[in-house]
């Protein structure tokens, strides 16, 4: 499976547009120009000038391999909006990819738009073609979706969607398949991180997906939402850190710390918050610990784990500088935290400013 060149944002167009990364930046590419940036553009209903062009699959696979051949780009992320239908646009789509991997040979990394509701067929032949598919539930429940989009249907056409992915996955686990990813919009229309991070980890530990991209909410001009505040970036920030810990260091939505409002803090990161009610007052022994404590441990990540457990049976790890020969760059966040062979370890600023 090839890796993701970027770390795309998700896009949203009123019309089918090419969206590419690069070394540097990400273009959107469009019939009449190059955009240094990838758009966030207004949902249908928007203004004319807003407005994608509606782009032909041969001349978006052209535009494409004309980038990739000059070497401007490294990677094709393909969204739209529903143009005559969700099974007309996927079709579009589809089409789009055959040519750039059948005709141009392309065989780098592709990233894929899911349209709400589409066939079967059609999913396992995008997820065939693409190294990632997005599936975009863009709020946690239908309540929160219907608000964001009052056509759209949560279960059935969205979440479903991912469902049928996890299904295509396990009924062809020799294939080469695409990885899921979703998108949700965060604080526009009262959500919380509590609602955000138990749908995560529910479709990260049953449907096997791949990320949860989180977008914090910014007002664009004349749509329904223009007026509203945006959401504070540090929000976003600290719903990605949760969301690694539920995929990557297996953590339960009941192990986070959320406020009565249902948010996680933004003072500190989640990990630390976990730590400062269990671990303050009762730190962890390095030299016993196993492995999912470690995890525990706010700058101690899997690998820092792992060097731990190899060292501390050559040795004993007395001091922060210990730690730190072993690759794990920030000892300091630990310290409050740990014993080192029985002792408090003493934070020596010098070394660590």
């Amino acid at each position: 499976m090839r890796s993701c060149p970027a770390d795309f944002r998700m896009m949203r167009a009123s019309r089918t547009s090419l969206a590419i990364s690069s070394r540097v930046e990400t273009v959107l590419a469009r019939h009449d120009c190059l955009r240094k940036k990838l758009l966030l553009l207004p949902l249908p209903g928007g203004t004319q000038q807003d407005a994608a062009h509606d782009l032909h699959p041969d001349e978006m696979a052209g535009v494409f391999d004309t980038l990739q051949r000059a070497n401007q780009v490294e990677g094709l992320f393909l969204s739209s909006g529903i143009i005559k239908g969700s099974i007309t646009t996927q079709d579009k789509i589809i089409n789009t990819v055959e040519i750039i991997r059948k005709r141009y040979d392309y065989k780098g990394y592709v990233h894929l738009k899911i349209m709400p509701g589409v066939e079967y067929d059609q999913l396992y032949r995008a997820m065939q073609l693409a190294d990632r598919v997005s599936v975009n539930l863009e709020g946690p429940t239908q309540e929160r979706l219907s608000a964001l989009a009052p056509k759209k249907d949560f279960q059935q056409e969205l979440l479903r969607m991912v469902q049928l992915a996890a299904e295509i996955r396990r009924t062809h686990p020799h294939e080469k398949l695409a990885g899921t990813v979703t998108q949700f919009v965060v604080g526009a229309v009262g959500d919380t991180d509590q609602e955000l991070l138990s749908l995560s980890h529910r479709l990260y530990r049953q449907m096997g997906l791949t990320r949860t991209y989180y977008s914090a909410f910014s007002p664009v001009e004349q749509t329904p939402f223009e007026n509203l505040s945006p959401a504070h970036p540090l929000r976003e920030h600290r719903l990605y850190q949760a969301s690694f810990l539920l995929r990557d260091y297996g953590w339960s939505v009941k192990d986070l710390t959320f406020l009565q409002d249902g948010n996680l803090r933004t003072d500190i990161d989640p990990k630390r918050a976990w730590a400062e009610i269990h671990l303050r007052y009762a730190p962890v022994e390095v030299m016993k610990a196993e492995r999912g404590q470690l995890l525990r441990i706010p700058g101690i990540g899997p690998i820092g784990a792992d060097a731990i457990i190899k060292a501390r049976r050559q040795g004993n790890l007395t001091d922060l500088t210990d730690l730190q020969k072993l690759g794990i760059h920030a000892p300091e966040q630990a310290a409050p935290y740990i014993l080192l062979d029985g002792h408090s370890p003493v934070i020596q600023m010098r070394l660590f400013s």
